[in-house]
């Protein structure tokens, strides 16, 4: 996974309303309620065996090895709370808007007599709801890392640098180098 993804991953989790399962047994429970009872589809999404997965549910082995406490854990913030995270980004989507808070080289293709020596900002900003809905519905449709980040360059061109319009006519922007990117809906 790409940067922009795990900060849409993180951004979802922020917006479940109770905490996950913590107990090895707690989760194996809930990840064989979601594959609606079938031990042998949690066995072979987390590798293991079935009847391993079955002594978990009966809570007889509690501590797992460290690769599955990972994958239980992962799997576990993965699935926990869908109904909480489609309302957020829903909201997101049509009315909020999503925030985004990136530390990258920011390079500028501009009119002659301009710098387009790219350097590196901090830059903390609210986009609009096109632009999480557009991160969203590429995200869903399955696009490469170069694709959100182009949308989020886009975004950030738009709203941040030509200040929606006002100024900076021509300016494309190029978002590379990224240090951190932390998304919030």
């Amino acid at each position: 996974m790409g940067i922009i993804q795990d900060s849409l991953d993180k951004a979802a989790e922020h917006t479940v309303t109770r905490p996950a399962p913590r107990t090895a047994p707690a989760q194996m429970r809930f990840l064989v309620r979601t594959a609606k009872g079938s031990t042998r589809a949690v066995a072979e999404l987390l590798g293991v065996s079935q009847r391993t997965v079955e002594r978990y549910v009966k809570a007889q082995i509690k501590r797992p090895r460290p690769e599955l406490a990972a994958r239980m854990e992962r799997e576990v913030r993965r699935r926990w709370q869908p109904r909480v995270r489609e309302r957020a980004r829903k909201r997101a989507a049509t009315t909020g808007g999503i925030v985004i808070e990136t530390r990258a080289r920011f390079g500028f293709t501009a009119a002659p007599g301009t710098t387009d020596d790219g350097r590196i900002r901090r830059i903390t900003q609210a986009l609009p709801p096109r632009y999480a809905a557009r991160l969203f519905d590429a995200e869903t449709a399955g696009a490469t890392e170069q694709q959100l980040r182009d949308i989020a360059a886009e975004g950030l061109q738009e709203i941040y640098f030509k200040d929606r319009g006002r100024r900076a006519d021509g300016l494309q922007v190029e978002f590379t180098d990224i240090e951190y990117v932390e998304l919030d809906y």
